[in-house]
Order: C-alpha cells, then sequence, then structure tokens
C-alpha cells in the first residue's frame, strides 16, 4: 500500500500548519527529513531538511504507530510554521521520497475505515462535524462520530442475531424433535428491537433538521412588517422594504445561528386575494413553504388572517410594527427592536424543546435503512403468525433487517456513499 501524505490544516498563511504521512513508509520518510523521531504519541523539537539537505524550519515531530493512529497505520505528523513557501517546501520534499504520494481527498478517513478505526455512520459524523457551524449541529456530529449510531445499531444487530440463530436451528432441525418452542422468544426479540428503531426513525426528522437547520416562516397580510423584521432578525437589509403593499414577491431566505440552532428565516409574500398575477404565484409559494415550516410566526396589524392557513398550538402569533401600538398584546416592531428579544427567545423555546428528541440517526441514508429493517421486521412477525408457519421465509426477511442496519455502519458495499461522503473532504483528511 502507498504511503500517502497532505496538508492537514486549511491552506494559506497561519501560524501553525500540519503535514499528515500515513502508510509504511511514514516513519521512514519523517526520520530522513527531520532525524531521529520522538518517542510514539510524544512531540520531539526537530530540524526539517528537504531532500537536498537544506534546512525548511524548526518543528514539531511527532509519532504515531499503527493499530494507535487515526488511519490504523503507521504516522507521522510535521507541525510546522505555517507559512506558505514552507509548506509548499515540505510537500516538494516528500514527494520527492520513494513510495509517497499526495493523498486523494478523504482518503486519510477512508484509511481508517478500511483498518477498522471507524465505521460508516462515524465517518458521516466526522463530515457534519467539519461542516458544523452552530453548537447543536457540532454537539450531534460529535455525538454520531463519538460512535452512538454505530452503538446502537449493534445492540440491534446482536437481538437480530440471536433471532435468527434461533429459527436456524427449527429449520436445520425440522426432521428431528425440537423440545422448545423457540416462536415467542424470536417475537420478543423482534418487538423489542422494532420499538427501538420505530423511536429512532421517528427522532431522526429531528436530527436531519438539526443538521440542515430549522425553518422557521413569518407569514401575514401585506405591509404588516415582514420584511422589515427579517432585515433587524438578520442584521442587514435581506429583504426590500416599502409602503407599496406587495412588495415581496419571492420567498426570501437568512440563514442565521439562533442559540445554537441553525435556523433559515423566510420572509413570504403577503397573504391576500390579489388580481396580480405574479403576487397570486408568490402568494402560493408562500403558503406552500410556509405549511411545510417547522415553525411559523404570525405578524399581523389590525386583521386576522383569513387565506387557507391558521396558526397552531406551536406556532407564534405576534402583533407587528410595535412602535406604532402601545396595548397589551405581544408585538414586535422591526424597524426600532422592540419585542425581538422575545421573539428570538419563543422562537429558540420551540425548537430548542423539538431538538432535544433527536436521535443519533441523522441522515436520510439512515432513517430509510431503519425503516427497510422496519418492513422486513414487520414481516418476519406475519410469518411467524400466519398459519402455516414459514421459517425459512421469515429467517430470510430477519437477514433482510440484518442486512439494512448493517448497511448504516459499513458492513456491506459502501462505495457510492463515500465516493459521496468525501468529495467534500479537504485532502489532509
Amino acid at each position: 500500500m502507498d504511503t500517502i501524505y497532505a496538508l492537514a490544516t486549511a491552506p494559506g498563511k497561519s501560524g501553525v500548519a500540519v503535514i499528515r504521512i500515513s502508510g509504511p513508509r511514514a516513519l521512514i520518510a519523517a526520520e530522513k527529513m527531520a532525524g531521529k523521531l520522538p518517542d510514539f504519541r510524544m512531540s520531539g523539537l526537530r530540524r526539517l531538511r528537504s531532500h537536498d539537505g537544506d534546512l525548511i524550519d524548526q518543528i514539531l515531530l511527532l509519532c504515531f504507530e499503527k493499530g494507535h493512529s487515526f488511519t490504523g497505520e503507521n504516522v507521522a505528523e510535521f507541525h510546522l510554521h505555517g507559512g506558505p513557501a514552507t509548506v509548499k517546501a515540505t510537500l516538494k520534499s516528500l514527494s520527492k521520497i520513494d513510495g509517497l504520494r499526495m493523498a486523494d481527498p478523504g482518503e486519510f478517513t477512508r484509511r481508517a475505515l478500511e483498518n477498522g478505526c471507524l465505521d460508516l455512520a462515524q465517518i458521516e459524523g466526522l463530515s457534519d462535524l467539519l461542516e458544523a457551524e452552530t453548537e447543536a449541529q457540532r454537539k450531534q456530529a460529535l455525538r454520531v462520530f463519538s460512535g452512538a449510531l454505530g452503538d446502537v445499531a449493534e445492540g440491534w444487530r446482536t437481538d437480530l442475531i440471536r433471532a435468527a440463530a434461533l429459527l436456524e436451528a427449527t429449520i436445520d432441525f425440522a426432521d428431528e424433535e425440537v423440545p422448545v418452542d423457540v416462536t415467542p422468544e424470536v417475537s420478543e426479540l423482534i418487538d423489542v428491537v422494532v420499538t427501538s428503531l420505530k423511536k429512532e426513525a421517528d427522532s431522526s426528522h429531528i436530527a436531519e433538521r438539526i443538521r440542515d437547520g430549522f425553518e422557521v416562516a413569518i407569514v401575514g397580510a401585506p405591509n404588516v412588517g415582514k420584511s422589515s423584521l427579517l432585515n433587524k432578525l438578520a442584521g442587514r437589509n435581506a429583504a426590500i422594504t416599502s409602503e407599496i403593499a406587495g412588495t415581496t414577491r419571492d420567498v426570501i431566505e437568512v440563514r442565521m445561528d439562533l442559540k445554537g440552532l441553525p435556523v433559515t428565516i423566510l420572509d413570504t409574500a403577503g397573504l391576500r386575494q390579489t388580481d396580480d398575477t405574479i403576487e397570486g404565484i408568490g402568494i402560493e409559494l408562500a403558503l406552500q413553504r410556509a405549511k411545510n415550516a417547522d415553525l411559523r410566526v404570525f405578524l399581523y396589524e389590525d386583521q386576522t388572517l383569513d387565506f387557507g392557513l391558521e396558526p397552531d398550538a406551536n406556532d407564534i402569533v405576534v402583533r407587528g410594527k410595535a412602535d406604532l401600538y402601545d396595548g397589551d398584546q405581544f408585538s414586535v416592531s422591526g424597524k426600532t427592536g422592540i419585542g425581538l428579544e422575545e421573539l428570538t427567545n419563543r422562537i429558540s423555546a420551540v425548537l430548542e424543546k423539538r431538538a432535544i428528541c433527536a436521535g443519533s440517526a441523522i441522515r436520510e441514508r439512515h432513517r430509510i435503512a431503519i425503516e427497510r429493517a422496519i418492513v422486513a421486521l414487520g414481516a418476519v412477525k406475519d410469518e411467524l403468525a400466519s398459519e402455516a408457519e414459514r421459517s425459512e421465509i421469515a429467517a430470510a426477511e430477519l437477514h433482510n433487517a440484518i442486512r439494512a442496519l448493517d448497511s448504516l455502519v459499513g458492513r456491506v458495499d459502501v462505495e457510492q456513499i463515500l465516493d459521496e461522503i468525501f468529495a467534500s473532504f479537504c485532502l489532509g483528511k
């Protein structure tokens, strides 16, 4: 296997840059350029020299032995000053060493998977951790990267393998007298797993929203201050504001970090009856996006809404243009910011309550695999309950469920999934 190397930190000027080398010749290359190796997992101050013997930099050298590194291989890391010329000279010298080549994007992580250091779900967690923009996204990604989904999937797998072994024993000894009916135990094992799977599937939608972002739609009649409110929340002029009703025709989106949660605020067209074709299209789009939003903020002034969309118990109803209102109702002003803190507190409270229910299945792929397993286990139960009990078919469906769950952590062919994940990875990962 080739020994690979790459810059593991962001390109450009920085205080420190890290170059990672992994593979059978990693330690040889490190010794060739930096001299005597420090003890494993201990740093050593070394002079780094080029292939021509010229001094490149004074660095910290770290080495990790096979089986105790990120990739599972021998690994060396050069921690050097982060000037572009220093990095370029180091990479050039590494390219001159026999058996070394530049890593492909995500290749270090791919080797971690191939060597059993990470499972597929952990790699997806790492990918999300690198992309995390908010605290909720970071915590969720770290939980999956730490093996949460793999651990629960292993528990499901253990129970289903036990059930499969019991079923197959009845098949193997069908011509002999089997003293114990295994159906009750198999059914109990399946029921326990299905209950857990359904709970995980139900919570996966919230986990996906944390990963991709919650959508909060601001809806209301024209000219009640929706665009002004969006601009105030965004801290910039994201939407055009005007005294002329119907200014907003399309849905305007602003992504923001709301108390650690990823939220996209939607400014929608004012809801009203209109003969304007273009405005009518905007209103239809507004209704569609609002209906699909995770939370809606209904903004009103003097009238109630009656345009095919009514607030439910989880939505927020607030009076707009608080700067022109002196009553007791909860109100907010996009012009002055009155009530803005209270509104953001209410939005975050609703979303935080939902986020608590998030599970470890954070991608659509995870949810689909879990749903496939639930369907297969339902078929097992049907076969066991039928008058003409067909253990062979039940066992086959049980193995279908196991394979579906195995796909969560990469026990089946994962090349297509890996290609998609690693497309967003840098060389040093």
